[in-house]
């Protein structure tokens, strides 16, 4: 079974090299042992995959991932505010 390499693109200055990969329709690419990605269809433009995941990884689109984490961030933000508070107010008692 012949195979053609895989390409590398190094993008831009700082940011990490992606690895390219040519699938047809009804293709799959292995991640690991556990996860498969496989291309469902391709309609113009836009490319339908599925991906078989153990339930215990999070798969996300990538706009709802940054999403996910923003709120973390912020969450965080504000109980480590919350924490500084009490910190002050147990300190002033003494």
């Amino acid at each position: 079974m012949g195979s053609v390499p895989a390409k590398v693109f190094e993008g831009t200055e700082g940011a990490k090299p992606v690895l390219v990969l040519t699938r047809k329709s009804n293709q799959s690419i292995m991640i690991g042992d556990d996860i498969e990605v496989s291309v469902l269809s391709i309609m113009g433009e836009k490319v339908r995959i599925g991906i078989q995941a153990p339930r215990d990884i999070p798969v996300f689109r990538k706009e709802v991932y940054l999403e996910i984490q923003q709120e973390n961030v912020a969450a965080g933000a504000s109980a480590r505010a919350e924490v500084d508070d009490a910190l002050k107010r147990l300190s002033s008692r003494g």
